[in-house]
C-alpha cells in the first residue's frame, strides 16, 4: 500500500536517489553477461571458433530481450495495480534470481546440453525482470520529480543505466588485473553474477522501504499530500482497483494506441543505437578493430564513464529547450555519422582514437538516452502509465536492441559486416520521422502541472 505520510523534499530526493541505485544493481546484471560472455562462451558452448561460441551467447542474449515484452506487459500491470515500489523489488529480485543461476550452472564440460538451457532460463528471468524495470524505474522517476525538473531526475535512470555498465566493466578490470586469462576462462567469471546476485538481494530490501510515488497514491485513492500528486477520476480509480491485470493491457491499446505506437517507433533506432556503440562495441573492438581485450575494457570504461556524465546535462537541457529538439539531433546525428564512425574505428591505430571516435558516437546518442524516459512517461496518464513506459518500449527494444549484437555477428560471420552499419543508420532515420511529427511531452504532455 502506498504511505501515508507526505514526501517532504528530503524523503523525495531519498527515494529518487534509491530507486536510481535499484536501477544501477540491476542493469549490473543485465550487462555482466555482455561484459564476461567473451570469457563464459566456452564453457557453455565448447565446439566451433570465437566468433561462432560469441554468436551462440548473443543469441541467448537476444532471447532474454523476446522476454521483456511479457515482463514489461505483467510488471507493468503489477505497477499500475499495486504500486510503483512493489515493481520495482519484483523486478529486482527476479533479476538477482538469474545471476545466481548463472554464477552456479556447472560448464557443458559436465552436465552437457542441461548446461545452456539453464543459462538460457537464467536469461529468461532476467529478461522478464528488464522489461519490468524500465517502466517502473522510468516512472517512478518521473512521477518523484517536480515540474520543470524532469528531464534532469529522469536522465537518471540512464545515468545508473550506464553506472551499472561501467560496474560490470570495472569488475572486469578487477578480475582482469587479479587472474590470469585460464583462471577468468575456466572460473573466474563466475565472481561477478555471484556480485550481482548479493546486491540484488540488498537493493530488494532497500526498495521495500521507498515511498510511494504521489501520482500513484492520487489514482489509487489514497490521501498522499505531496506537490507530485495527479489528480485522478473516480472512474478511473475504481477501473485501477477493482479490474483485472487483463483490462490494464486492453485499456492501453484501445484508448491510447497513437502514443504506444509513437513509443515503438522512437524507440527503435535509440535503442538500436545504443546497443550498437555499447554492448556490441566491445566485440566489435575485438573482432573487428583487432584491438586486445583488456585494452577494449580500458576503452569502453572511459568512453561509458563520459557518457554517463552526459545524460544530467542533456536532461536539464531538455528541461529548458524541450524533449523534441534534443530527440531530433540524435535522429539526425545517427542517420549521418554511424557508417563513417564505424568504419573509422575498424581502422583507428591507437586506443586513444578508437576512444575519441567511440565517444563521439555516445555523445550522439545522449540526444535519445538522456530523455526517452521522460518523454514516455509524458505521454500516458497515471493510471496506465508504468504499462504505457513498459510495453511497447519493451517490444521495440526487443525487435531492435536485442537483436543487434547476433545481427551483426551473423553479417560478419557473413563477409558482409558494414550491412550492419546501415541498417543501424535506417533505423535512425525511421526515428527521426517520428521526432519531427511529435509534439513537444514536455509543453503538451500529461505531466505539464
Amino acid at each position: 500500500m502506498p504511505s501515508s505520510h507526505a514526501v517532504t523534499p528530503l524523503r523525495q530526493t531519498r527515494s529518487i536517489l534509491g530507486g536510481s541505485l535499484g536501477n544501477l544493481v540491476e542493469w549490473y546484471d543485465w550487462y555482466a553477461y555482455s561484459a564476461f560472455s567473451v570469457y563464459f562462451a566456452e564453457s557453455f558452448f565448447p565446439a566451433g571458433n570465437q566468433t561462432a561460441q560469441l554468436l551462440s551467447t548473443a543469441a541467448i542474449f537476444a532471447v532474454g530481450f523476446l522476454m521483456r515484452p511479457l515482463g514489461a506487459w505483467l510488471m507493468g500491470m503489477y505497477a499500475d495495480r499495486h504500486g510503483r515500489k512493489a515493481g520495482l523489488a519484483l523486478s529486482v529480485a527476479l533479476m538477482g534470481g538469474g545471476s545466481l543461476l548463472i554464477a552456479i550452472t556447472p560448464a557443458a564440460a559436465s552436465i552437457g546440453l542441461l548446461a545452456p538451457f539453464l543459462l538460457l532460463l537464467a536469461r529468461l528471468l532476467q529478461g522478464l525482470s528488464v522489461g519490468g524495470e524500465y517502466g517502473a524505474s522510468a516512472t517512478y522517476l518521473a512521477e518523484m520529480a517536480t515540474a520543470g525538473r524532469r528531464g534532469l531526475v529522469s536522465s537518471y535512470q540512464y545515468v545508473t543505466l550506464i553506472g551499472g555498465q561501467l560496474a560490470a566493466l570495472a569488475v572486469q578490470l578487477l578480475l582482469q588485473a587479479l587472474l590470469d586469462e585460464d583462471a577468468l576462462e575456466a572460473w573466474g567469471w563466475r565472481l561477478a553474477f555471484a556480485i550481482g546476485a548479493v546486491l540484488a538481494f540488498v537493493v530488494y530490501r532497500l526498495r521495500r522501504q521507498l515511498d510511494e510515488t504521489g501520482a500513484f497514491a492520487a489514482v489509487a485513492g489514497t490521501a498522499l499530500p505531496s506537490d507530485t500528486a495527479e489528480p485522478a477520476t473516480g472512474t478511473t480509480a475504481a477501473r485501477v482497483a477493482a479490474g483485472p491485470l487483463r483490462s490494464s493491457g486492453s485499456l492501453l491499446l484501445r484508448q491510447h494506441p497513437a502514443a504506444t505506437a509513437l513509443v515503438i517507433a522512437l524507440t527503435a533506432g535509440g535503442t538500436l543505437a545504443f546497443y550498437a556503440y555499447t554492448t556490441y562495441m566491445q566485440k566489435y573492438l575485438v573482432n573487428s578493430a583487432g584491438f586486445e581485450r583488456p585494452q577494449v575494457t580500458l576503452i569502453m570504461t572511459a568512453a561509458l564513464a563520459l557518457f554517463m556524465c552526459l545524460q544530467p546535462v542533456f536532461g536539464a537541457l531538455s528541461d529548458r529547450i524541450g524533449r523534441r529538439p534534443l530527440l531530433i539531433s540524435f535522429g539526425v546525428a545517427g542517420t549521418l555519422f554511424t557508417v563513417p564512425l564505424f568504419e573509422a574505428i575498424a581502422l583507428a591505430q591507437s586506443s586513444f582514437t578508437a576512444f575519441l571516435l567511440v565517444l563521439a558516437g555516445l555523445l550522439c546518442l545522449s540526444g535519445y538516452t538522456s530523455i526517452n524516459a521522460v518523454v514516455k512517461a509524458e505521454l500516458f496518464p497515471a493510471h496506465i502509465r508504468a504499462l504505457g513506459v513498459a510495453l511497447p518500449y519493451a517490444i521495440a527494444n526487443s525487435l531492435f536492441g536485442g537483436t543487434a549484437e547476433y545481427v551483426a555477428l551473423w553479417l560478419k560471420e557473413a563477409g558482409v559486416e558494414s550491412w550492419f552499419f546501415y541498417y543501424v543508420s535506417a533505423m535512425c532515420a525511421l526515428s527521426l520521422l517520428a521526432y519531427w511529427r511529435m509534439r513537444e511531452t514536455a509543453r503538451f504532455g500529461t505531466m505539464t502541472h
